[in-house]
Order: structure tokens, then C-alpha cells, then sequence
């Protein structure tokens, strides 16, 4: 196999040179082949690394071009705009397992569920194993890239009428043909590496975004949860005052009967009565709605939890204070800014990635083989006959294609920064928000529970002033119809209060470390939960011969996704230590245990100078101190290498 120019001329001879076992003895042409060969070699090594970035960088960098990765310094605020608020207590770490500050059995079950169950998260860690794969394609790059077995027959007649028909050549004759060849793109400029450094980084994004996911997923079945729950208390309101309203309308009917008043007060009974009672079909719609979303969340259909959640609850009870990190831990506890930090990486190394392209490819080719023209002859020794073939191929001439392609990585990698920043700031905004709607929600409900218990109050002085006959029904119609919309009004706020404080945790980044809990990875049956005010929850089936997907039943599950994602960093510190074996997918990969448990080494995330389950964002691939280059947060262009 011969690589290089091809085609029967001397430019074969010259950009490669092969050494064949049947070749004739060489001539004057043949040994200054070789001589101008290797004298072009190396002045094509001297012209490209004069323009790119330096041998001496080069050599210093574990013979890679394109500059090495440093993660953006982004500005934090020092502190939250509430945190002197005494409603709000500012620690270090905050609260990883948030939800259960609630105290509700039945929310602590559904998150469970919804972790266990989730058809979206199920699918980032979908994402996760094929991160995980892409990746060892990208290592096993480093070997020969093309190698294989090959075997031909032909049988050739030759013609007797050409200018070079030969007599002393049999005119027919048998070619068998048995061998094995490759070829093989050695690493030279360090683009197969870099490739092995953004698939890294990539692993790392595709593992933050499931958190992510995992994040959202456990605040939107908590938000939803107390919605429903909302919904439960302003039916029972709605159904008490309509039982009251009632009663007023019966004493109207007896005074208008024994005709003490007019038939104006009996009409307005009946118009607060029937007034209360539209308000019970517009509940009843949003929690059949919250139940649906519920059921989406926890990867069941409706009609299966419907029954499950059909008891009436209470709203679940938010603390009065809430306990919040400083704003720099955003960077470590939110995984949507550690993806977009991930991110930035990989886009740093594509740029390495599109300067090895400016410069030579040093290709190692060639083959051994048996050839004979009888089958019988094959296997003797005479029959064995190979080539090594080394040459190289250099883009030139690319009319600035390969030029603009690096600029073209370079200002991906600096939206990759803005994107980042962007998030960081995201990220305070939504705490920011977060916080403030937890402070007015509390200032809103105590005056709205002033306000229902000045109204109930009233509404009892008047209802005795109007069986004594003191006052008309029209200012009982007024009370009663002001009390209504007040405890409806104080009802909607209070849960307004605990969303709130959902919206705070969740935007602080709680929520991903439920896979690092061994009671939610394999050990938290969902078949016998024990819950207080609902039947226990429905597991999923899938019909037919679909795909089985099912909750973890017990914490002795063979291997899990966090097995899968050992295997990836044990491969990146073996191809760190110069190690040739990439690990195989483990059986467990076609598990549906995988998609749930992204458990990985604490040591790998957690901040080394403090006691929070925080983790650090650095690379599986990391880079030493003596080569990082830190980018500078501001917008200027990345300085070639």
C-alpha cells in the first residue's frame, strides 16, 4: 500500500518512498529519492512551525499546537441583594436535598418517583453513554486507523499483439493474492489528542446537562405539587362557604316566607351562592391539569395517578427562613454554567484541532503478503512479499479555507465564553428573582390573613345583625362575597410562598446530588411506599416489545450507569499514563439503571477546600498549571497558541 501522490510517475518516487522485498537493486535516480525526500521533510518542519506556534512551544506542549485550556474568570457578586433580610440565612453549601424542608411524606415519594421514572432524564443519560462512546471512537484513534486482511484470485491472459507482448511470459497465467495491510496517521501535531480532549470534555457537558435535567425535573414536581395542593385547599374554602352561604340563604327564605323582608334579599343569597360555586369547576380543571403534569413528570399516564392522588391534601408547610450559599458557589453547585464551562473547553480544543490541519501528516502505510501464481506455491516462503510505505500529505494551496477555519473555531470559542458569562449572570437573576418573590409572597400573606380574619370576623358580627334584624342583606352579601375572595386570595399566596422557595433552591442548584444518595440509587422500591394521604404510587410498562424500563427495586442491581462513567475516567487516566487499551461497554449500559445513577468518584467533584457536596468543574482531562493558558474574561481575540 503506497500513500502519498499516487499515479505511475516520479512524483511517487519523491513524496514516497517505498521499500519493496522484490525491488531491483537501485540506481543513481533511486538513492537521491530517499536524500531529497527526508531534505524535504524537514524544511516543510522548519516552514510550518515557524508560522504556527514555535517549536519550542510546541515541544514544551507535549507536542501539540493550539493553545491549552483555562477556565474564564466570570464576576460574582460578594453578596445577595436580601441576605441581611431575617428571612434569609446565608451558608456555605446551602441545602443539596431541599424538598424535604417541607416535611410532606407524599412530595418526598413523588420525587423518588419522578427520578426513578423520568422519560427525559432517561434520555440524558442516554446522552451520557453516548458521550462516553463518541469518546473511545476518539481514542481509538490513536492507533493504525485503517488495518485489515485481504485475499484476491484473478486469472490474466495477455496479449500477443501489443509493442511489449512477450514471448518468454506465459500468455496466461494465475495471481493468489493473501495478506493484511494498514495505515497508520501518527499523532505529530497533536490533533488526535486534542479530539480525545473536546470528546473529554464533552463526556463532562453531556453529565452536567443531566443534572440539569435532574435539577429542573425535582422543582417542577415540587412546584406542581404544592399547585395541586393549592387547588385542594380552595375547593375545601369554596365548598365551606358555599355550606355557609347556604345557611344564610335558608334564613332569607324563612324571613321572605313569613314575609319580614323583601324577595330582593332571598335573589342576593342565591347569587352569592351560586357565585361561590363557579369557582369549583375552575379548581377542579387546574388540579385534573396539575395531576397530568404530574403524571408526565413521573412517566406514568394520567389515567394511572389520578387515583393515586385523589385525596385532598394540605398545602405543604414552607420554613419561615431560607437557607441560601454565597453567590461564587453558583459556579460550582448549577450544572447548567459547569455544561457551559464544559463546553468552552471542547470548543478551545477544536481550535488546536483546526491548526494541526495547516501542517504536514506524517502517514505510516504498508503491507505483507503471500502471492504466488499457483495455490499450492501460497504458503511457501519465496511467496512472501511486502512494502513499507511512509509518506505525508499537506494541505496547501486551501486558498485560505484553512486559515479562516481556525478564525472560524476561534470566535466559537469566544460565544462559548459569552454563553458562560451569560449564564453566570442567568443564574444570579433567577436566585435574585427567586428570593425577592419569596420575601413579598410572605409580606402579601400576613396582610391578606389580617384581611380574612377582620373578614370572617365581620361576616359573623353581620350574619347576628341580620337573624336579630338589625341590618338588610346587603351588607351580608358584601362580607360574604369579600371573605370568599380573601381566603382565596390568602390561599394563592401561601402557596406562592413555598413555589418561592422551590424557585430558590433550585436556582442555588440543589437537587442533582439525589444521585449520589444511596436511597435513590437501588434501594428505594416504589412498589411499597407508605404514604399517608395517597395509595402508593404506579410503576410504568411499557406495552408490547418495547424496551423494558424499570424502577430500581433494590440497592444489590448488578452494575449501573455509574460503572459506565468509572470506565470512562479509568480510560482517560489510562490514556494519560500511556496506556493502549480502552475498556469495553459493560453489560450494564443496556440497563435502565444506567440512565439514573451518574454517581462518579466524589474526589472528581467535590470543592477540596470546603465541606459542601459541591464539585468542581475542572476536566476529566485536566492540564497542568505549566501549561494552562487563563482566558481572560474580556472580549479579545485568542492569541494563536
Amino acid at each position: 500500500m503506497t500513500f502519498g501522490w499516487s499515479g505511475h510517475s516520479d512524483l511517487t518516487d519523491l513524496f514516497s518512498y517505498t521499500n519493496r522485498s522484490h525491488s531491483n537493486a537501485p540506481d543513481s535516480r533511486s538513492t537521491l529519492m530517499p536524500r531529497l525526500l527526508v531534505h524535504t521533510a524537514v524544511v516543510m518542519l522548519i516552514v510550518s512551525m515557524s508560522g504556527c506556534s514555535g517549536m519550542k512551544y510546541w515541544w514544551h506542549n507535549n507536542q501539540m499546537v493550539g493553545p491549552n485550556y483555562g477556565r474564564p474568570v466570570v464576576p460574582v457578586a460578594n453578596d445577595w441583594i436580601d441576605s441581611q433580610d431575617e428571612s434569609i440565612i446565608v451558608q456555605n453549601g446551602g441545602i443539596d436535598d431541599w424538598w424535604r424542608v417541607f416535611n410532606d411524606p407524599v412530595l418526598e415519594h413523588l420525587v423518588a418517583a419522578a427520578y426513578q421514572q423520568n422519560l427525559s432524564l432517561r434520555a440524558a443519560g442516554l446522552r451520557v453513554i453516548e458521550a462516553r462512546t463518541q469518546r473511545q471512537i476518539a481514542a481509538g484513534n490513536l492507533f493504525p486507523q485503517s488495518q485489515g486482511m485481504f485475499g484476491s484470485y484473478a486469472r490474466n491472459q495477455l496479449s500477443r499483439t501489443t509493442a511489449t507482448a512477450s514471448t518468454f511470459v506465459p500468455r496466461a497465467f494465475d495471481d493468489w493474492q493473501l495478506g493484511f495491510d494498514l495505515s497508520w496517521e501518527v499523532d505529530l501535531w497533536g490533533r488526535l489528542r486534542r479530539s480525545i480532549e473536546a470528546a473529554d470534555a464533552g463526556v463532562d457537558a453531556e453529565i452536567e446537562n443531566y443534572d440539569s435535567i435532574l435539577c429542573t425535573l425535582i422543582g417542577d414536581v415540587a412546584a406542581t405539587y404544592i399547585q395541586l395542593r393549592s387547588f385542594d385547599e380552595r375547593i375545601r374554602l369554596a365548598e365551606s362557604n358555599i355550606e355557609k352561604q347556604s345557611g344564610s340563604l335558608k334564613i332569607t327564605e324563612i324571613k321572605f316566607r313569613e314575609g319580614e323582608i323583601s324577595e330582593l334579599d332571598v335573589q342576593q343569597a342565591k347569587a352569592n351562592v351560586a357565585d361561590t360555586r363557579t369557582l369549583i369547576p375552575s379548581l377542579q380543571l387546574q388540579r385534573r391539569q396539575a395531576v397530568n403534569l404530574l403524571a408526565i413528570l413521573l412517566g406514568v399516564t394520567p389515567y394511572e395517578l389520578e387515583p393515586m392522588l385523589a385525596a385532598a391534601g394540605t398545602i405543604p408547610d414552607a420554613p419561615e427562613q431560607a437557607i441560601v450559599g454565597i453567590p461564587a458557589e453558583l459556579l460550582r453547585r448549577r450544572p447548567d454554567i459547569r455544561q457551559a464551562e464544559r463546553q468552552i473547553a471542547a470548543q478551545s480544543a477544536q481550535i488546536g484541532i483546526a491548526e494541526a490541519e495547516l501542517l504536514p501528516q506524517l502517514v505510516l502505510g504498508g503491507e505483507i503478503k503471500l502471492n504466488s501464481a499457483t495455490f499450492g506455491g501460497l504458503f511457501d516462503g519465496s511467496s512472501v512479499a511486502g512494502a513499507f510505505a511512509p509518506g505525508f500529505r499537506w494541505n496547501i494551496l486551501n486558498y485560505g479555507r484553512l486559515v479562516n477555519n481556525i478564525r472560524v473555531q476561534e470566535l466559537r470559542f469566544e460565544q462559548a465564553i459569552l454563553a458562560y458569562e451569560n449564564a453566570v449572570l442567568s443564574a444570579h437573576r433567577e436566585v435574585e428573582d427567586a428570593m425577592v418573590q419569596f420575601l413579598k409572597a410572605k409580606e402579601q400573606a400576613i396582610e391578606i390573613r389580617k384581611s380574612v380574619e377582620a373578614t370572617a370576623r365581620s361576616v359573623e358580627l353581620v350574619e347576628i345583625e341580620y337573624r336579630e334584624g338589625e341590618v338588610d342583606f346587603g351588607r351580608v352579601f358584601v362580607l360574604q362575597a369579600n371573605l370568599v375572595s380573601a381566603q382565596d386570595r390568602l390561599v394563592a399566596a401561601e402557596s406562592e410562598i413555598a413555589i418561592a422557595l422551590t424557585k430558590i433552591y433550585k436556582s442555588l442548584g440543589g437537587g442533582w446530588q439525589i444521585r449520589t444518595e444511596q436511597q435513590y440509587t437501588g434501594a428505594y422500591p416504589l412498589d411499597n411506599l407508605a404514604l399517608t394521604q395517597s395509595p402508593e404510587l404506579p410503576t410504568q410498562e411499557m406495552p408490547g416489545d418495547a424496551p423494558e424500563f424499570e424502577p430500581l427495586t433494590d440497592d444489590s442491581s448488578t452494575t449501573n450507569l455509574i460503572e459506565s462513567l468509572n470506565e470512562v475516567r479509568r480510560a482517560i487516566e489510562e490514556s494519560k499514563a500511556g496506556s493502549t487499551e480502552l475498556p469495553a461497554p459493560s453489560e450494564a449500559s443496556k440497563r435502565s439503571e444506567e440512565y439514573h445513577e451518574l454517581k462518579t468518584e466524589d474526589d472528581d467533584y467535590l470543592d477540596s477546600s470546603g465541606d459542601t457536596d459541591s464539585r468542581d468543574c475542572e476536566s476529566l482531562f485536566p492540564v497542568s498549571p505549566a501549561q494552562e493558558i487563563n482566558v481572560p474574561a474580556a472580549r479579545t481575540p485568542l492569541p494563536k497558541g
